[in-house]
């Protein structure tokens, strides 16, 4: 999904009256996160996930063409986790009915 489509379903989600209103509304969410993550916060919704920053340590790499070792900089990158409820949406299980452990006698 592109940001576009995504801007159109939220706006009719939320029963917004124009799409510019939905565009501004997703602009401020998202520099809200970036501002957060920039800062090196997290920032947690229960039930959907945690947005955090993390740091990578320089590392040594081999480049497949050359063949020679390249050094990656120290780096922060921006990660998520999906929460119990989101996950549990993405991966349904279907429950099968229970039988309690007796078996039936002739």
């Amino acid at each position: 999904m592109t940001k576009k489509e995504f801007v159109e379903l939220f706006g009719a989600k939320a029963e917004l009256k124009t799409k510019a209103e939905a565009e501004r509304l997703t602009k401020v969410f998202l520099d809200t996160l970036e501002e957060v993550l920039v800062k090196g916060d997290s920032i947690s919704f229960i039930g959907f996930g945690k947005f955090e920053t993390s740091e990578r340590a320089e590392r040594t790499y081999i480049n497949p063409q050359t063949k020679k070792p390249m050094k990656v900089a120290a780096r922060k990158v921006a990660k998520f986790k999906a929460g119990k409820n989101l996950l549990e949406k993405m991966n349904p299980v279907v429950e099968k009915k229970a039988t309690k452990g007796k078996k039936k006698s002739k």
